[in-house]
């Protein structure tokens, strides 16, 4: 057998074409219609003691795009080979693709012994070199240490309106304090030692003159399977926090957005939308009915884009946004 190969396309007809073609050329094949499962089979096969040889992923799939999937996994497995396949590349693509160590980018369409070939060129590697890696990262890795909790705030004296904001924002225990335009004036994400300390917090805030608090809703750990959830903390740490760090100064518009959500399918929910490229952070609230997140866009219609895709996902029933008005400078 030249080697195992672990196949990324949400096609069905190439899915099967690539893995019958490989096949008669050899090695042993398995394809994945989309990230989640891909994820699921390299875990599974891990504690199976089973290695892949090779990734093949195309880069357009409805949850994960295969340049963030190449980049968790050069991440877990740096000396893996991973070809990447797609229809709809540039030059652009290509050389974010090939920017990554051992790996090979092909246009389709292509033959299998193109395939063939292109697998031949890169060096050879395996998901068993790094498996002490993989599984170094724990499931709980990205636990918060500290409660965390949503404000909505309503303004009631229009006339104090900077003032309130300024105190807000200097509070103890507000870690963001955003003046928003929508169904309020100012959400604020507040972290405590304790819920005790939550409610230390919503309890002064609910004293301060024109102001009436709209809402309060804790921040919980979204439910996902282990390996999925290993999977968004690797990638937190490379590609989300350091956003999340530059949110300020982030070109464009800025908002965040209030989804509600069948908490039935959160997992698939939270996960398409946590890798939009414009999706600088996302969190659960509500016992999994809700997520709140923010997110940038630039350019004319670019906003309602994201909007209507994040309008378009399985079991999202409704999106709210409430755009970011900036009044202090960072």
């Amino acid at each position: 057998m030249k080697g195992r190969v672990l196949i990324i396309d949400d096609e069905a007809e190439i899915r099967r074409n690539l893995t019958v073609g490989l096949t008669q050329e050899g090695y042993s094949a398995v394809a994945c219609p989309d990230g989640i499962s891909a994820i699921h089979e390299l875990d599974s096969s891990r504690e199976k003691g089973i290695a892949y040889d090779y990734l093949v992923t195309d880069i357009f799939m409805p949850d994960i795009d295969g340049l963030k999937i190449l980049k968790v996994i050069k991440i877990q497995y740096p000396d893996l080979p991973v070809l990447v396949i797609t229809g709809f590349g540039d030059d652009s693509l290509k050389m974010t693709a090939l920017s990554e160590h051992n790996t090979g980018y092909l246009d389709k369409p292509f033959e299998i012994p193109d395939l063939v070939k292109a697998l031949d060129e890169l060096s050879p590697g395996s998901t068993k070199e790094a498996a002490a890696t993989a599984e170094a990262a724990p499931a709980d890795a990205g636990l918060r240490e500290s409660v965390s909790a949503y404000l909505t705030i309503r303004i009631t004296d229009p006339s104090r309106s900077m003032d309130i904001y300024n105190e807000l924002y200097n509070m103890e225990g507000v870690q963001k304090c955003e003046a928003v335009r929508g169904d309020f004036d100012i959400i604020i994400l507040a972290q405590a030692a304790s819920q005790d300390g939550i409610k230390t917090l919503f309890d002064n805030i609910g004293k301060m003159d024109g102001v009436e608090i709209a809402s309060l809703s804790s921040v919980e750990r979204p439910k996902l399977d282990r390996d999925v959830d290993q999977f968004v903390n690797v990638y937190s740490q490379a590609m989300k926090q350091p956003a999340q760090m530059k949110s300020g100064k982030q070109p464009g518009t800025m908002s965040y957005i209030i989804v509600d959500v069948d908490p039935n399918t959160i997992q698939q929910i939270f996960t398409t939308v946590f890798f939009i490229d414009e999706v600088i952070f996302c969190d659960v609230i509500e016992d999994g009915r809700k997520l709140v997140g923010m997110i940038t866009s630039e350019g004319v219609g670019r906003k309602s884009t994201i909007l209507e895709r994040l309008n378009e996902i399985d079991g999202v029933l409704r999106v709210r946004e409430a755009t970011v008005i900036k009044l202090l400078e960072d």
